[in-house]
């Protein structure tokens, strides 16, 4: 390897969950590239200054996670715009000093969807959560043809209300609930997902076996542990699964490209997530 290390990194709060550092130093040593991939906790107070601080070293690159999706757009110097579309970026790439916003969770999200060749025709559409992740959710839902319906299920019903606007006006009918109803609307649901982080800690789903349909999907994009207990029930109820892990992979290599100019070794990236997890059963 020739040339100074190029350094890239995620910020969030919290963190140390992030498997992102191990997925993106196995991607680069893949393709012999002198970088490496460093995890930093920022609290949602620090974030302009932490942002300031990558400025100041020099940052080749970043990764944007929880809480920080919505709120990094104001310290960036431009916005993609997929990712002005969802208001919430997720990737930074450092052009010679121009901090570039992108949004690599929209691709992320729906890709594993589209390799199973899901047909949205007519679907019934339950999202948890309103934050950076299911707004990138929202947008990429409304790329494909023929949802028939979206309900949002958040606790903070103005944000869950803020993101049905934006689904309203990306064509999209949406209902708004309070989470704690997911369960009443989600036996009608054909395609359910949890982009909140409930399960990150091991917490009990919200929707048991019971109020999962069979042959519906459930795609919860939590993705350690690797089998939550959201995905443990959809099984029971004989529902396919979408793991968080597919996703991380998908944006993840997605952010690679935009950094680096190549094509991302999916392979490797994943090998290495799986390294960890083990195979799902």
């Amino acid at each position: 390897m020739q040339g100074s290390t190029k350094t890239y990194c995620i910020i969030g709060d919290p963190i140390h969950h992030s498997l992102s550092p191990a997925m993106q130093n196995a991607a680069f040593a893949a393709k012999g590239l002198n970088s490496t991939y460093i995890a930093f906790r920022v609290p949602e107070a620090e974030l302009k200054e932490s942002i300031e601080s990558l400025r100041s070293i020099n940052i080749a690159g970043f990764n944007v996670t929880t809480p920080h999706k919505t709120y990094v757009m104001r310290y960036l110097d431009e916005v993609e715009g997929a990712a002005k579309k969802a208001g919430a970026v997720n990737t930074v790439n450092n052009i010679e000093g121009i901090f570039r916003g992108y949004n690599t969770d929209i691709c992320g999200f729906i890709e594993p969807l589209r390799k199973r060749q899901v047909d949205f025709r007519g679907v019934h559409v339950l999202l948890l959560g309103s934050g950076g992740a299911a707004r990138a959710v929202v947008v990429a839902l409304a790329e494909e043809n023929g949802i028939a319906k979206l309900v949002i299920a958040n606790r903070d019903m103005q944000r869950a209300n803020e993101l049905a606007n934006l689904g309203d006006a990306l064509g999209m009918k949406c209902l708004v609930v309070p989470l704690d109803r997911a369960q009443d609307y989600s036996p009608s649901c054909d395609l359910i997902v949890n982009a909140t982080t409930l399960g990150m800690n091991n917490e009990s789903s919200l929707i048991d076996y019971q109020h999962i349909q069979k042959g519906s999907i459930v795609y919860d994009i939590v993705y350690r542990p690797l089998v939550t207990d959201l995905i443990e029930h959809a099984k029971y109820a004989q529902a396919s699964v979408v793991y968080g892990y597919e996703m991380l992979i998908e944006q993840g290599a997605k952010a690679f490209e935009i950094w680096t100019g190549l094509s991302a070794p999916r392979d490797a990236m994943k090998r290495n997530l799986l390294g960890i997890f083990g195979e799902p059963i």
